[in-house]
């Protein structure tokens, strides 16, 4: 008469195991989102302005100088076509005047000319690309508001310039960050 000997199987609990990673996560998450610049946990004393708003999205907080907007999309634009423009409107939110010192482009392709009021000052393209790209040297008074007028020729590179391309316009303050200002286009001949 054999006996046959029965092993009880052994069936391990993972649900507290699941549970703190769980937890672990869902901590780390938490941490991430409240270290984020911009993080607040009161409501401020006085409601910003609609243009204040929408540019605190895409300026890093205690940068005096804010855009509308940081980006543009051209879409697909003809080299056939000419030249292309876009507007970059900016202004001071700062409590004090900003002193506007350089604007340069990130390619020879590119130009952009500062506008203040009526007034237009320079036309600044790619440092090293021809004579120097001189200082700009405009002043900008709290909430006072300026643009650059940026050109983009899809022309310049010829045919190797053909398909998407990407262009950064760098607005520097004398102190502060620089603002970068970008757009895409799709070149097609």
């Amino acid at each position: 008469m054999t006996r046959s000997a029965t092993i009880p199987t052994k069936r391990s609990n993972s649900t507290p195991l699941i549970a703190g990673i769980v937890l672990i996560i869902l901590a780390l998450v938490i941490a991430v989102y409240v270290a984020k610049p911009g993080f607040r946990t009161a409501a401020p004393a006085i409601a910003p302005t609609p243009v204040a708003t929408q540019a605190a999205s895409v300026a890093p907080p205690n940068q005096a100088l804010r855009a509308k907007e940081t980006n543009f999309a051209f879409g697909s634009i003809s080299m056939a076509a000419g030249k292309v423009s876009h507007r970059f409107w900016f202004r001071n939110e700062g409590s004090s005047p900003l002193s506007i010192k350089r604007i340069y482009t990130s390619c020879m392709c590119t130009t952009a000319t500062f506008v203040k009021g009526m007034r237009k000052v320079g036309s600044y393209g790619m440092p090293g690309h021809g004579a120097t790209v001189p200082d700009v040297n405009e002043s900008l008074a709290p909430s006072e508001a300026a643009y650059v007028d940026v050109v983009f020729d899809p022309a310049a590179h010829g045919p190797a310039g053909l398909g998407r391309t990407e262009r950064v316009v760098t607005v520097e303050p004398a102190a502060g960050e620089p603002l970068q200002l970008g757009f895409v286009a799709n070149v097609t001949p």
